[in-house]
């Protein structure tokens, strides 16, 4: 097959970048061959064409794209999980003879984009880098650096991990959820069952190999020293990470290599302090729906939905960063707290700030595609715009005094030198492209405005030279001609011919006329054909221009922007609050949760207002460390559950609660063990996901933690999963003789056995009532036990047929009269038989017969036995059960 030209360049640049699509800029289109364009046509739903040739089997695939709607186009294949690379044309057709050069100027892919088309604007763009430590025995800790190249957000990190177990690792990547990963090639081979867990958490997690090489200490280090222009890296607080230098090295090596372009937003390195925050597994935030559903993944139905009023997209995604890391420093928390509290009582104040924000559009994103040399004449005037709302909004904070606001009122910089140099060089009205001219106002550069006068007036100015011409020559008769073969001339009569001045040169003879020019007529023809394209060229060179003086200013703009994010949280908060009757918790030192009337954030929003019943809830170290809650499904006991946990969250991040009072310590971590299901990927069991959650609870949780059950051991035998419940509850309620606090949601009545035995466990149930043989759930909290389930009515409650529920009524009467054990196949003409409005009592795990247990039991007194007493007493039963087993 013959090679022509453009081919043999196209495979040139493609041999380049073998890991992306190609865009091969072609005129108006971007153009896609080979398994790239059979690829591509699937994906985006376009006509799959060929080169023509005479053999069927050299024909080569192509499809194409038009230029200006490439963005659209692009977000498709990037949110498909592949790599773009952009290759444009990179010299003027009209001015090369044979091929034109072209080049890859950026490349797009899943984690590296600022288009507004892939982007969501609520939440942040990272790619991460991965970097594990050579082999050593125990811990080692892993090298994580997350970066978004659309905001210059950049952070740096190490988790230790022991061996295979990755959980610490995998909870950190799931915390930021980058949509892009970076490994070595030799890691990406070596690290299989953790890339198949990182591909478990996010389907269209994309994968990018880099050589090793990148990640060596001593390039990765200069890469940092040489973009941040400093000598070391104490000054950003990470010099002492040795692998995460090594991957925020390598990931800034990729994005710079990406976007062909200098990375002036990206300012600062910043180490995520783990310590300073309260910690949520990846489980728990799972189980809590912190920013996506449980089932379907969505962000509707989710705390952060119901959560983010903010107005800003920069404000939505400090939001999201703030509810996925909670501060643990109470000082802190208080402090936005009372940022919160003066908004809120000062409704018009807030209202009028919040007006003021909606016209502020997304600075960091705006900054950063014009550091990066991606930005239009439009993202400039978006930012104009939002610049402009900039003194108002400082002008608004005077009022307040708390020391956060007053702190972000002196921290604010209004930029209203770049606001004027915006508004004094940009049309309002400027395409979207940038080689169409209409860029730049008139009055702003005098050489831009002489060509705009040629364009606009060439008419009048060849008119007028003629006029000057027939007063000069004093040949009333002469005027001005044009032609495709002389351009423009003077034509006269042949008899006024002898008239004409020495200057005119003859260009053509007529039978009744002749043409002349002039070296004037020739400066001005020249001036007006070539004024079109020197004024696209002038214009673009300006906007470059301009562009680069406002990157340059990308450091102020960014702190800008982040004081207006902090803004828009704080005001977001407020409303928030005043909406749905939030109320200022209060933190205490005391180890102690108390709240009144808690609601759950989420649930309550989608009822009724007033349907949903508020409950009280009170933990401590003291009297009630261990609230074990018992009550039938459906009765609301994991909602009260979440809503504690949730509560005790909102107040971490600084907001508001529902709730009419709370009083709050604060904890470090919040673990949650809440429902389950199988986990195919990893090939787990639903009970093998349960026993995961709860070892991590048990080997992890402090006196400082915050842990929430609901239902241990259901997964297995019923023996087994009371004796594990048991055995669970026990610990936690005497870990490090201390104990944790702990909500334990159960359906194993026995456990409430254990207020008896320990000093710091609290029943309570869930309040129903009983009507009709059905019941009536109240969702009410109560500081008692119960040991029915009425999983009968529920099933009935459920749309069970009446007939199955009568033979379950049967069934449990005759197991509770100890008929099951001795005939399993229960003789089906008792089904007829009608209980009775008499309902069974919850069937008991331990043996209802006058067993020697039961008559050791009843003849102890707990009050009167020492501790050992009570272990010898406990050895005693084990050896009568034994013996009646026997």
């Amino acid at each position: 097959m013959k090679i022509t030209p453009m081919l043999r360049q196209y495979l040139e640049i493609k041999e380049q970048h073998q890991d992306a699509i190609l865009f091969y800029r072609m005129g108006d289109f971007y153009e896609m061959f080979f398994a790239d364009a059979v690829a591509a046509s699937k994906i985006l739903g376009i006509t799959l064409t060929s080169r023509s040739s005479k053999e069927a089997e050299n024909k080569i695939p192509m499809c194409g794209i038009p230029f200006h709607a490439a963005a659209n186009y692009l977000g498709k294949l990037v949110k498909a999980g592949h790599r773009v690379a952009i290759c444009e044309q990179v010299e003027d057709p009209k001015q090369t003879k044979g091929i034109v050069r072209r080049e890859v100027v950026r490349i797009v892919s899943p984690g590296v984009t600022t288009d507004e088309q892939i982007l969501d604007a609520k939440t942040n763009c990272f790619v991460c880098a991965l970097v594990f430590p050579r082999k050593s025995k125990g811990s080692s800790p892993v090298g994580l650096s997350f970066l978004d190249a659309s905001t210059g957000n950049f952070l740096v990190s190490e988790v230790p991990v022991r061996g295979d177990d990755h959980t610490a690792l995998l909870d950190m990547i799931s915390r930021i959820n980058p949509a892009e990963i970076l490994l070595s090639e030799e890691h990406y081979r070596q690290q299989q069952p953790l890339v198949a867990d990182l591909k478990g958490l996010q389907e269209q997690l994309c994968f990018t190999l880099r050589p090793e090489e990148q990640f060596q200490q001593a390039s990765a280090r200069i890469t940092l020293l040489e973009h941040f222009q400093t000598v070391n890296l104490d000054g950003f607080g990470c010099a002492a990470l040795s692998s995460g230098i090594r991957a925020a090295g390598g990931l800034l090596a990729y994005i710079e290599e990406t976007q062909k372009a200098a990375l002036g937003h990206v300012r600062k390195l910043t180490p995520i302090n783990q310590e300073g925050h309260l910690v949520i597994d990846e489980s728990s935030r799972r189980n809590l729906e912190l920013t996506e559903t449980l089932i379907g993944g969505r962000r509707e139905g989710s705390l952060l939905s119901v959560l983010d009023h903010t107005i800003t997209p920069m404000g939505a995604r400090l939001l999201r960063q703030r509810l996925l890391f909670p501060l643990q420093e109470q000082q802190r928390i208080e402090q936005r707290l009372d940022g919160v509290e003066e908004l809120v009582n000062d409704p018009g104040g807030r209202e009028q700030l919040r007006r003021l924000l909606e016209e502020v559009h997304d600075l960091e994103r705006l900054c950063s595609r014009l550091v990066l040399g991606q930005g239009n004449a439009r993202d400039m005037w978006a930012m104009k715009v939002s610049l402009a709302q900039l003194p108002a909004i400082r002008q608004a904070l005077e009022q307040w005094r708390c020391p956060l606001l007053r702190a972000i009122h002196s921290q604010l910089d209004e930029l209203t030198d770049l606001h004027q140099l915006i508004g004094e060089a940009i049309r309002e009205d400027a395409p979207i492209t940038l080689r169409e001219g209409r860029l730049i106002r008139e009055g702003f550069h005098q050489e831009l405005d002489r060509l705009i006068h040629l364009l606009r007036n060439d008419r009048q100015l060849i008119l007028n030279l003629e006029a000057k011409e027939r007063e000069r020559t004093k040949i009333a008769k002469l005027k001005v001609g044009y032609n495709k073969v002389f351009g423009y001339f003077f034509e006269v009569s042949r008899a006024q011919s002898a008239q004409i001045p020495e200057d005119f040169i003859r260009k053509q003879t007529l039978v009744n006329a002749e043409r002349f020019i002039t070296p004037e007529l020739k400066e001005l023809e020249h001036s007006i054909a070539t004024a079109q394209d020197k004024r696209l060229e002038l214009e673009y060179a300006l906007f470059s221009e301009i562009r680069e003086r406002i990157a340059a200013q990308s450091s102020r703009i960014l702190d800008t922007a982040q004081q207006i994010a902090r803004i828009d949280v704080l005001a977001c908060l407020a409303e928030l609050a005043c909406q749905y009757r939030y109320c200022k918790p209060r933190l205490n030192s005391r180890a102690e949760i108390r709240i009144s009337e808690g609601r759950h954030p989420v649930i309550e929003r989608t009822m009724e207002s007033g349907r949903f019943v508020p409950n009280d809830v009170r933990l401590d170290q003291d009297s009630c460390q261990l609230m074990i809650i018992t009550g039938p499904n459906m009765a609301g006991k994991s909602t009260v559950l979440r809503q504690t946990a949730l509560i005790v969250l909102l107040t971490h991040i600084g907001s508001f609660v529902p709730a009419t009072e709370a009083d709050i310590c604060t904890v470090d971590r919040i673990f949650t063990r809440v429902g389950a299901m199988d986990d195919l990927r990893r090939g787990q069991s639903t009970f093998m996901v349960e026993m995961n959650e709860t070892a991590n609870i048990l080997n992890n949780a402090t006196s400082h933690s915050l842990v929430i059950l609901d239902e241990i051991g259901r997964g297995t035998s019923t023996y087994d999963g009371l004796a594990i419940a048991w055995a669970v509850a026990e610990e936690l309620v005497t870990k490090d003789q201390t104990g944790i606090k702990t909500m334990f949601a159960t359906h194993y009545h026995e456990l409430t056995e254990l207020a008896a035995s320990q000093e710091r466990v609290l029943n309570a149930s869930i309040a129903v009532r009983e009507w009709n043989e059905t019941i009536i759930f109240l969702h009410k909290l109560i500081p008692e036990a119960t040991n029915r389930s009425y999983g009968i009515q529920v099933a009935a409650l459920a749309g069970v047929p009446e007939h199955v529920t009568r033979r379950a009524y049967e069934i449990l009467a005759q197991v509770e009269q100890g008929d099951f054990h001795h005939h399993p196949s229960i003789a089906r003409e008792k089904r007829g038989a009608n209980p009775g409005p008499e309902q069974p009592c919850q069937l008991s795990l331990f043996p209802t017969g006058k067993h020697p247990v039961i008559g050791l039991l009843e003849a102890t007194d707990p009050d009167e036995l020492t501790p050992r007493q009570a272990q010898e007493i406990l050895y005693e039963a084990q050896r009568l059960l034994r013996a009646g087993d026997s």
